[in-house]
Order: structure tokens, then C-alpha cells, then sequence
């Protein structure tokens, strides 16, 4: 694989701006000059619209600017990726950021496209059949080789998260199916379309979601991707989308952020208290349907651009999990360990929500959550 030294930075065939390889593997960027003139800043706190030669730090990215980074695959996606490396005689270890972005392409999540395009694959005719995906991905995981892998980076090398899964079309609409990994139970995909249901009773903005079928589970959870808007055309465009992750330049892997630090940020960026409140039912279906895992990266802001503002995206990766040490990745007014109905009515507080209304939500969500997921919260 010919060493990449520079990539040009795309929004829906707009060009936005420029990466370059410089020293210890730091990847600068430059906004396009056109850009500048009629475009956004893609980063609001590290990358503001300016004509300027943006240098990040080495950390938390290894020399990336979060908003790109985000654009690369972690978990399962970069194992894949790291597969596909080591069948083609290329050592993973000696791939550079910029390399591995240019491997996504135009086929990572949000908007952000790279080229030139590094192809890893040959074109060919592919099958989706979800049950031997999912037998596949398994191998996968187990170190096992699969016959499978090329079929599976196709499908998922530009996805996120740990959980294995695909990026697939249904009648013409971009979603995501995911099938279980090596530490889920079988039926993961029933408990977590459940609790999409759920979410959408306690009025929680979230895509459409679906139960496939399956011979051999209960069934794959899929969920329509909200990074990509069909247009009355009939034609796709990809919505620009970033992580408190990558916005704060912080890893989620550590968890320091708190939900009063969320609810500042919504409102600093957003400037919408409608957003606020729209954070603050999903911190309390989080903490009452025990979804712990809620780190930097399921948090996500989109970009209007019909409207020219940023937006709290829909809500994603709603499941019964735990973080480190069993608590919660973001605390809740400080307490991650068992935050309790007074913990999150401070938290409405200091963001300045009405507190009789945000004591209402936090009981119907608590309660609703009881009712349809009392098979999971009694385990």
C-alpha cells in the first residue's frame, strides 16, 4: 500500500478542506477557501471557520482532530479493517490515520468523504443472508478465519461500536443491522429492539427500528441511520454528524464527563432549550432502564443544513449495559454508581429546566420503563 501524504476532505461532493501527513504522524488540516465562504465549521471549538493550518495534539487521536476521527471505524469495524490489512500482506501497525481514512473512502458514518479512496476490495456480487452473517462474524471474533471476511468489511468495515453489524440498503434507505458479539446473549437483538420500543413511548427522539428475523436468535435489531436523509428527489444526502467525543477532543474510553457538562454543551451549541429537554429524557431513560454504557460516542450532534444549526442527533445504542466498574460512563449530578431521582432533578436544575415539568418527565419515563422492561431491570 503506497504511503498517503495528503486526502482532500468532502461534505455531499463539496470540498472542504485539506488533511496533510506532517512529523510524529500529526495530521493537519486546511479549509478550503470556497469552503470558508459559503460552508460551516465542521468542528465548532477546534476547527472554527477561518483560514488558518489547523496542528492537533498526538493525543487522544494518535493526530487526528476528533470530527475525523470519527469518521474511522473502532471496535468491530477496525478489526475487520485490520483483517483485510493482514490477507493482503499489509501490517495493520504500519497504517497511518491518514492511510485508514483513506481506506473509508466515501463509506464512513456522517458526511465526511476522503479521497483519493484506497480500495481494499475487488468488486463482486455479495449475498445478504443475516443468520450466516451472523455465524461468520462469530468466527470472526473467536480468531477463527471466515471465508466470510470480505463479504463482512463490505458490509461493516466503515461501522463503529463494538457489537458486530452491517450497513445495509431496504428499499432503498441506508440502516444498520447488528448480530451479537462473543459476550452478548443470543437474543441481544430482541432486548434492544425492545427497548427502542420503549424509548419511543417515553417520547425519546429515535429512528425507525426493526426486529429481522432470524432461524437461529430471536432476531437481528436494525435501526434506520439517521446520517442519511432521502430528499423528495428520491435522492440520498448524508448529514454531517460529530460526537461529544469528537467535539470535546476527549477518548470515550475515559469516562469524565458528567450530564451537567452534557446539558451545557447542548445548550451552548444548540442554543435550544427544546434540545436540552430532549437530552434530559434520554438521560432519564438511561439511568432507569440501567443503559450505563452511555460514554462520549453515543452522544452525537447533527448539522441542519436547511436550517443552519447544529441539532442533538436521535438516540442510539439504547440497551441494558454497564461501564466500567458497573457504573454509569457519564455521571449523573457526580453519581454514577446509583443516581437517584433527586440526582437527576439537579441536574434539570442547574441547566435551568422548569422543575415541576422535569420532575413529570423523570416519573412517566421511570414508570413506563418499569412497566416494558421489568423483564430485563429484575435480573
Amino acid at each position: 500500500m503506497n504511503k498517503i501524504k495528503s486526502l482532500q476532505v468532502f461534505y455531499n461532493e463539496k470540498k472542504v478542506g485539506t488533511l496533510a501527513l506532517m512529523k510524529n504522524n500529526i495530521v493537519a488540516f486546511e479549509y478550503d477557501n470556497e469552503w470558508i465562504n459559503n460552508g460551516f465549521s465542521i468542528s465548532p471549538f477546534s476547527l472554527p471557520l477561518k483560514k488558518q493550518v489547523f496542528i492537533p495534539k498526538i493525543d487522544p487521536f494518535d493526530g487526528l482532530y476528533g470530527v475525523f476521527s470519527d469518521s474511522l471505524p473502532d471496535g468491530w469495524g477496525r478489526l475487520l479493517v485490520d483483517r483485510m490489512l493482514n490477507s493482503q500482506n499489509i501490517n495493520p501497525r504500519e497504517i497511518s490515520q491518514i492511510d485508514r481514512l483513506a481506506i473509508v473512502g466515501e463509506t464512513g458514518m456522517g458526511a465526511l468523504s476522503y479521497k483519493p479512496e484506497y480500495n481494499l476490495l475487488e468488486d463482486k456480487d455479495y449475498q445478504e443472508d443475516y443468520d450466516n452473517l451472523a455465524l461468520s462474524c462469530k468466527k470472526i471474533l473467536n480468531t477463527e478465519h471466515s471465508a466470510d471476511l470480505d463479504n463482512l468489511f463490505r458490509l461493516g468495515g466503515s461501522s463503529g461500536g463494538a457489537r458486530p453489524k452491517i450497513l445495509t440498503k431496504i428499499d432503498n434507505e441506508d440502516w444498520i443491522i447488528k448480530f451479537p458479539s462473543s459476550l452478548d446473549d443470543n437474543n441481544i437483538g430482541e432486548l434492544e429492539y425492545l427497548y427502542s420500543v420503549c424509548a419511543k413511548k417515553c417520547k425519546i427522539d429515535i429512528p425507525e427500528t426493526k426486529l429481522f428475523p432470524s432461524k437461529i436468535s430471536s432476531g437481528y435489531f436494525g435501526i434506520k441511520r439517521f446520517d442519511r436523509k432521502k430528499l423528495s428527489t428520491g435522492t440520498i444526502r448524508k448529514v454531517h454528524m460529530i460526537s461529544v467525543s469528537g467535539l470535546l477532543e476527549t477518548s470515550h474510553r475515559i469516562p469524565n464527563l458528567d450530564y451537567n457538562d452534557l446539558m451545557q454543551l447542548t445548550l451552548n451549541l444548540t442554543k435550544s432549550f427544546e434540545e436540552v429537554e430532549k437530552l434530559f429524557r434520554l438521560m432519564c431513560f438511561n439511568v432507569f432502564s440501567h443503559n450505563r454504557d452511555d460514554h462520549s460516542k453515543n452522544f452525537s450532534f447533527i448539522y441542519n443544513e436547511d436550517l443552519n444549526k447544529w441539532e442533538l442527533s436521535p438516540a442510539y445504542d439504547l440497551t441494558y449495559s454497564y461501564s466500567i466498574n458497573g457504573e454509569h460512563a457519564t455521571t449523573i449530578n457526580g453519581n454514577g454508581v446509583n443516581p437517584s431521582l433527586n440526582d437527576i432533578l439537579k441536574v434539570a436544575e442547574k441547566i435551568g429546566l422548569d422543575k415541576k415539568k422535569a420532575e413529570k418527565i423523570a416519573i412517566e419515563i421511570r414508570e413506563t420503563v418499569r412497566k416494558d422492561l421489568e423483564i430485563f431491570l429484575s435480573k
